[in-house]
């Protein structure tokens, strides 16, 4: 039972976008398609499994005095690991995602849960929670850039919908936050019910 109570509230209760509001950037810059946020949130969910479970498995070897500098390389190594599959199999969406990929060794979402729970924390719990949080993420990434793209070219996954051009403000910037602010909103009023 507490195993799926870790795995759940990364879904919706602290879905770490739309509730936590961490990662912003790469939020904000990847989702511009329904693909890139997939392809971004996957990246993320295998680096915070790989990261919980080894710091899970290290909390009691590593000191406290590079405990974080410890948990940052632990993250560094997923997120190579990462950076060269996708580089290898998905080369197009590597290209899209650039620069963002490497930048998941910062993102305050696998640090966060790296030290809040990972390091406090049996492998099991760390991975089904590690699990849940990425899965959350993914969620929330994949919808926003099915919004965006919807919007902003009528299509979803790259597939047509709407004939003609869409509200190109939806795929710059400004329409990201539009966008996650009402996607925020409605889940805030599903939260209320």
């Amino acid at each position: 039972m507490n195993q799926l109570k870790n795995f759940t509230k990364g879904l919706l209760k602290e879905n770490p976008i739309l509730v936590l509001v961490l990662g912003m950037c790469p939020t904000l810059a990847t989702t511009s398609s329904a693909l890139n946020g997939l392809g971004m949130g996957l990246a993320t969910t295998f680096v915070l499994l790989g990261s919980n479970v080894f710091i899970s498995l290290l909390k009691n070897v590593i000191p406290d005095k590079v405990r974080i500098p410890a948990f940052i390389v632990i993250i560094a190594t997923f997120v190579t690991i990462v950076d060269l599959m996708m580089q290898a199999y998905v080369p197009s969406l590597y290209s899209t995602l650039g620069i963002f990929i490497p930048l998941i060794v910062v993102n305050c979402i696998v640090l966060g849960r790296a030290e809040a729970f990972a390091s406090k924390n049996t492998v099991l719990s760390s991975a089904v929670d590690g699990i849940g949080m990425g899965i959350g993420f993914t969620l929330a990434l994949g919808v926003l850039g099915a919004i965006r793209e919807l919007l902003g070219n009528g299509s979803i996954l790259g597939h047509k919908f709407i004939n003609g051009d869409g509200i190109i403000l939806f795929i710059l910037a400004p329409g990201a936050f539009i966008a996650l602010g009402y996607l925020m909103a409605v889940i805030n009023k599903i939260k209320k019910v």
